[in-house]
């Protein structure tokens, strides 16, 4: 994103406060679709920094469709995360305010995703996780399963 470039060549490795937005998208067994990402070789939930005159749910559909090629709209906030601090593996520490959605597909058409963000897209059962992006998507996930287990004891 050429905002956050532009901050940092100013700021450079000054820790910055980031707004960003983040959805999770259950399949029909209740199983949640996460992005397997290129940069770390972790998981997490699609989603990203919001683009300067965008609102959070604006920036979640966005996302989703540049890392998982999907067009969604959200639904219902889940969560709103503002307590992790991260350092990216090229020593940009951030505290991201995440606003946590959960999205339904609007639509099957896959759009490309970017090879230098997106590894590939696979949906997860609730009962077993992969290694996560960092703390705060361990927390989403938290969040989604108590979501979903809740689902459950409602039907």
């Amino acid at each position: 994103m050429a905002y956050i470039k532009e901050l940092r060549d100013r700021v450079g490795k000054m820790p910055l406060i980031m707004t960003c937005a983040s959805g999770a998208l259950l399949d029909d067994h209740h199983r949640v679709l996460l992005q397997h990402r290129a940069d770390t070789g972790d998981w997490g939930f699609p989603g990203g920094y919001m683009a300067y005159g965008e609102t959070f749910r604006q920036t979640v559909v966005r996302e989703y469709k540049e890392d998982a090629g999907l067009l969604v709209k959200p639904t219902k906030l889940l969560a709103m995360q503002d307590d992790d601090k991260y350092t990216y593996p090229n020593g940009d520490p951030v505290q991201p305010i995440n606003a946590f959605f959960l999205v339904e597909l609007v639509s099957t058409h896959q759009f490309s995703t970017k090879p230098t963000e997106t590894v590939e897209i696979k949906y997860f059962s609730i009962n077993e996780h992969p290694a996560f992006f960092n703390k705060q998507h361990y927390k989403m996930w938290q969040i989604i399963r108590n979501y979903v287990l809740n689902l459950a004891i409602s039907n």
